[in-house]
């Protein structure tokens, strides 16, 4: 790393932000990039923290052999695990969990919107309509997780009080919550699907899993199923999710993700029955930059000591691998 390193920042950070990370390494040049400027930034960066949504030129970044660490304002690492960096030495870590609470909140609205019919309801309150009709229970129900990392095992735990039957499947089957019944690897998804009352998806997007719940997968679903996704939209086949609403093999799902964000204005999901869309706002709190800033300076330290980082991606596999005390 140069004398003075430079750190390069695209996440939309406030001034205190900047002093904060400043102080966690004071050598350090630390730049405001943000959306406009971080292509163009990105090359001279040391360090680099955020998550462009812009088109950013990686093959160039990896060829100025700068940068030597790569640290994902979001859990997702779409946006940066391109196979130029794949093959390079840059160092990736990801915030997985850092917006775990909200996620789980998030999860748990638009798992009960589905159970309890709120989006019906809102429509006959718009008609002046006062009817009951049914509405379904999660107190009790086989619940399927797919992705036990920090955002599923949190979901573990928001939805342990409700008694209900929690099965789960994760890259890493290691340190069963106790709440948790049965933990398996990826092969053992098509064994649960059948169960499941409630199939929710809290996995990383990578080659594994991109198009995992396809017609076959959602044709194993115990008819009448509900699909919460809070993870990636291309984990899902969008037309075979809207098939199954159409045809009733799902109950209802509600998803904060769509393969295209967002979806296109012919897309079946914007009148798909039965499904609540909500635009990507799982990961959203009041206090989210500072939680990131609170997590990055954390690994700053961490980096600059030459001590193991939170989060440290195997890039191979897109994730991170669990914490040692996960592992052990």
């Amino acid at each position: 790393m140069q004398d003075r390193p430079r750190i390069v920042l695209c996440y939309p950070v406030e001034p205190r932000h900047i002093a904060q990370i400043q102080r966690c390494l004071p050598s350090a040049t630390v730049v405001d990039a943000g959306q406009e400027r971080v292509a163009a930034e990105l090359p001279g960066a040391d360090i680099f923290c955020g998550h462009p949504k812009v088109p950013v030129p990686w093959a160039d970044v990896v060829a100025a052999g700068r940068l030597r660490w790569i640290q994902s304002s979001a859990a997702g690492l779409d946006h940066c695990l391109v196979p130029s960096v794949v093959e390079s030495p840059i160092v990736v870590t990801s915030a997985s969990g850092v917006l775990a609470d909200q996620v789980a909140e998030h999860t748990l609205a638009l798992l009960t919107a589905c159970t309890r019919r709120i989006p019906l309801f809102l429509a006959q309150q718009a008609r002046r309509e006062f009817v009951r009709r049914p509405t379904r229970d999660l107190t009790g129900a086989t619940v399927v997780i797919v992705g036990l990392g920090g955002n599923g095992r949190r979901l573990v735990e928001v939805l342990a009080p409700f008694r209900v039957r929690i099965l789960a499947t994760d890259w890493f089957p290691v340190r069963k919550p106790a709440a948790v019944e049965f933990l398996g690897g990826p092969d053992t998804l098509p064994d649960l699907l059948p169960q499941a009352d409630v199939l929710i998806l809290a996995a990383p997007l990578t080659d594994h899993t991109r198009d995992m719940i396809d017609a076959a997968a959602l044709a194993r679903l115990k008819p009448g199923a509900i699909l919460v996704n809070v993870a990636r939209g291309p984990l899902v086949v969008e037309d075979a999710l809207a098939d199954a609403l159409e045809s009733g093999q799902l109950d209802s799902a509600g998803i904060d993700v769509t393969p295209d964000e967002p979806p296109a204005a012919a897309s079946r999901l914007w009148t798909a029955p039965r499904l609540v869309i909500t635009p990507h706002v799982g990961g959203q709190a009041a206090d989210r930059i500072d939680a990131m800033t609170d997590f990055f300076c954390d690994n700053l330290r961490r980096y600059g000591e030459g001590r193991p980082l939170v989060n440290l991606v195997d890039k191979r596999l897109g994730f991170p691998e669990p914490p040692a005390d996960i592992l052990e």
